[in-house]
């Protein structure tokens, strides 16, 4: 299976999950990496956008795709998550419950719905996972954010 993230050039070869260790996300906690992908190219612009501000995008991004065993997979269904998973900015519940499934030594990958699209999906890639080496750069390419995505 294909996933793809949008970040900055310079963390596009980046599976260790740096980003999300140092300033945490919805589903993990600051000090545990993940790796935020998604199903699809437009929902990684989707997520992409609506956690950054317009100041804040760099004029040197990168799209890449990773290759992962469909195999590693671990679904979450929605009545396994939090109650409040959907709500903004995310709730400590979210971080709590994507860092302990991503601690646990069983979880390569995490799929969880989209709170902007909850019919559509995120991948969570766990670094420290034994088979971790099976994620896969596909490809990595220059991305050119169009700022009438966002305009605030």
């Amino acid at each position: 299976m294909l996933v793809y993230r949008i970040c900055r050039s310079k963390y596009a070869r980046d599976l260790e999950g740096e980003g999300a260790k140092l300033f945490g996300g919805r589903w993990n906690n600051k000090s545990i990496g993940c790796v935020y992908t998604s199903e699809s190219r437009a929902l990684a612009l989707i997520e992409y956008t609506v956690n950054v501000n317009i100041d804040d995008i760099p004029r040197a991004l990168s799209l890449t795709t990773i290759e992962i065993p469909d195999t590693l997979v671990y679904i979450c269904s929605e009545d396994e998550l939090p109650g409040n998973w959907k709500t903004t900015p995310a709730p400590s519940a979210t971080k709590e419950f994507g860092s302990l499934l991503l601690k646990a030594a069983h979880v390569a990958v995490v799929k969880v719905p989209s709170t902007v699209v909850p019919e559509e999906f995120n991948l969570l890639l766990n670094p420290l996972h034994a088979k971790s080496d099976r994620f896969k750069i596909y490809s990595v390419r220059d991305f050119i954010f169009d700022v009438r995505i966002k305009t605030t």
